[in-house]
């Protein structure tokens, strides 16, 4: 029986059996009031789309506590309001997760249990809050020893010290890893509490960035801040026993300043991350360095980004990556993009002039925001390229534009023939390493500009790289047929990982790609779809959705890219039935197009989940917009 919500949206079956090329007036429907919904957001004079981050407890924390370490008194009331809603935001087990619809982790109740700290000691909610949290890690780790405390915490992230060092850092500058101090947090305490907290070697990052790649630090390419500030701390709290490594690290301690002043833009936000940018505030003031003009800068952004309620997110904004995605979406559903000439204005105004000093990667990339924090990476930069093709017949400023675009991304390739997010040749850690779904996204972007009078040498460099790129791309492919995405999670699969996700962007890629290349790399791409096709059919729940892997709950974001990923192949009548219940449950889930609750699918640095308000809009639009447009004109329309 149709859902009471549905009543006079759906007209007709999904996908009607009896004629491929039938226009469905539900999903039209669906589609017409998505876009409305999308126009909504989209600011007309700037030209551009505004997304909104999921509110974070574990930015909140981290924000409250790097504030409490600078200046109690003169941030009480910012403090105390963040305190609040991590007290009103607790999950029922006593644990926090990174989104309101997150269940609770380590990282996280770790977190808000350390900034708890900071509460007064009459505080009853706070001290309950407290409380339940410390029962929630014990219950969690072991017990509250501080030793399975840091086991639990490093097995969350690997040998990824990116996120797991700070985050340690923060408890014991809490007194959550005894001895502790019954007054909360203790400016400098003794050399012992610091014991738990390994050493990162923050003195390499005054070597050249042409050696990072060989030097094998133990954080990813684009945390140097992190390693800088972690490391100092830890060397100011309890001194190498090793004197000539002492006195190494005092030697090479104002340089490393030097250097991260230099990586901080000018609002103070590192990558515009609220998490990122309160540790490295915390960390430099309980070294000692709080009068540090890169403190006050990280102060400023951190009261900048806080939200009326008193929370933060997890980062300011990706309105470069929503409008990408936005103009892309509804390219595909064939609807019409508003005012193209200030969106193609705005995004060339987004392309980075000049080589990043986080990534060294040279001009020519796009980041997800367009604030001063953001960093060029390779699936931002596809996207730009693909949201350009998109915008009108290029003009002389957009092909040059392109041109160093494609370029960027060229000299990003890794010797494994895949693309990274940021930095060539890291590799060592997971979120360095080539990926599969955004070296299918630079192939689409390269493929789609390669019959537009590229300079010849940027086309045989091209040339030269696709079929290294597609040689991944099949190599990457798991034996199932799925795979796995860098920057995209599920909380609800078993692995945390999200297949769904990473198979549908692959297939669509390439399914597009293959249009535009010449048959021996068109044969490479097609090579390795049959397979990711079965396994996404195979990955459809009983509901008619899909979630991040089998068995997971359905979400509209991963239901609908599944559904962009098939439509075209619909003349088989397997996967036309998959279609059709997807559409279904895309219809139910919302209200034919009219609500839209994003799921915490980003992944961001590592296992730090986030939901944006315009995914489940664009995606949605997306397969709307496919599903209503016939196989023959779907193949017309993305030849």
């Amino acid at each position: 029986m149709k859902s009471d919500r549905l009543r006079g949206c759906q007209a007709t079956d999904p996908l009607e059996t009896h004629s491929p090329a039938t226009r469905l007036g539900d999903c039209t429907e669906a589609l017409a009031h998505a876009c409305a919904a999308l126009d909504a957001s989209f600011d007309p004079d700037q030209g551009h789309w505004r997304g909104s981050l999921s509110t974070s407890a574990l930015s909140t924390a981290v924000a409250v506590f790097a504030l409490g370490l600078a200046d109690a008194a003169g941030h009480r009331r910012a403090i105390v309001e963040g305190l609040d809603w991590l007290v009103r935001h607790a999950n029922a087990d006593g644990g926090w997760g990174d989104t309101a619809d997150s269940p609770s982790n380590i990282s996280a109740t770790v977190l808000a249990w350390s900034a708890l700290s900071l509460a007064d000691r009459g505080h009853g909610a706070c001290r309950a809050a407290e409380r339940r949290a410390a029962e929630w890690v014990a219950s969690r780790a072991g017990d509250a020893s501080p030793d399975l405390i840091v086991r639990a915490v490093v097995a969350h992230y690997g040998n990824d010290r990116t996120f797991s060092t700070p985050i340690l850092v923060m408890a014991a500058l809490a007194g959550r890893l005894p001895p502790p101090s019954p007054a909360g947090v203790v400016p400098f305490s003794s050399p012992a509490d610091w014991r738990h907290i390994i050493q990162l070697p923050f003195e390499l990052a005054v070597a050249p960035p042409a050696l990072f790649r060989v030097l094998r630090l133990g954080v990813v390419s684009y945390a140097l801040p992190a390693l800088i500030a972690m490391g100092l701390v830890r060397h100011r709290r309890a001194r190498s026993r090793n004197p000539a490594t002492a006195w190494l690290r005092d030697l090479a301690t104002r340089r490393c300043l030097r250097i991260a002043a230099r990586m901080q833009p000018a609002n103070g936000g590192y990558e515009e991350a609220i998490p990122l940018t309160g540790f490295v505030a915390m960390a430099l003031v309980a070294a000692g360095e709080g009068s540090s003009p890169i403190v006050a800068r990280a102060i400023g952004f951190l009261l900048a980004s806080r939200r009326p309620d008193g929370s933060w997110p997890i980062d300011t904004n990706l309105d470069t990556w929503v409008t990408v995605l936005a103009v892309n979406a509804l390219h595909a559903a064939a609807r019409p993009i508003p005012s193209p000439p200030a969106i193609r204005a705005w995004l060339l105004r987004q392309q980075m002039a000049d080589d990043h000093p986080l990534t060294f990667g040279g001009a020519g990339g796009w980041a997800w925001t367009d604030l001063p924090g953001g960093m060029p990476d390779a699936d931002d930069t596809a996207g730009a390229l693909l949201a350009l093709r998109r915008l009108g017949p290029p003009d002389a400023a957009t092909r040059a534009a392109a041109a160093r675009g494609l370029a960027w991304l060229l000299r990003l390739q890794n010797a494994d023939g895949g693309i990274p997010t940021f930095c060539r040749g890291w590799g060592r850690l997971p979120f360095d390493r080539s990926c599969a779904d955004i070296t299918a996204h630079a192939v689409r972007a390269f493929a789609e500009w390669l019959d537009d009078d590229l300079p010849h040498p940027l086309r045989r460099r091209a040339m030269a790289a696709l079929p290294r790129a597609l040689r991944y791309i099949a190599r990457s492919q798991a034996p199932d047929g799925s795979w796995i995405p860098l920057w995209f999670g599920n909380q609800f699969s078993a692995t945390l990982a999200n297949p769904v996700y990473g198979t549908a962007q692959v297939l669509t890629a390439l399914r597009t790609a293959r249009n535009s290349l010449p048959p021996a790399l068109a044969r490479l791409a097609s090579a390795p779809l049959p397979a990711g096709r079965r396994w996404l059919l195979d990955a459809q729940g009983p509901d008619g959705g899909w979630g991040g892997d089998r068995g997971a709950p359905s979400s509209i974001e991963e239901t609908a890219m599944a559904v962009q990923a098939l439509a075209p192949d619909t003349d088989d009548p397997a996967v036309r039935g998959a279609v059709a219940s997807a559409l279904r449950r895309l219809l139910d889930r919302t209200e034919c197009g009219r609500t839209f609750h994003p799921a915490p699918i980003g992944l961001y640095f590592a296992k730090l989940w986030y939901a944006e308000a315009l995914y489940p809009v664009v995606f949605a639009i997306g397969a709307f917009g496919v599903a209503r447009i016939p196989n023959e004109e779907w193949r017309k329309h993305h030849a």
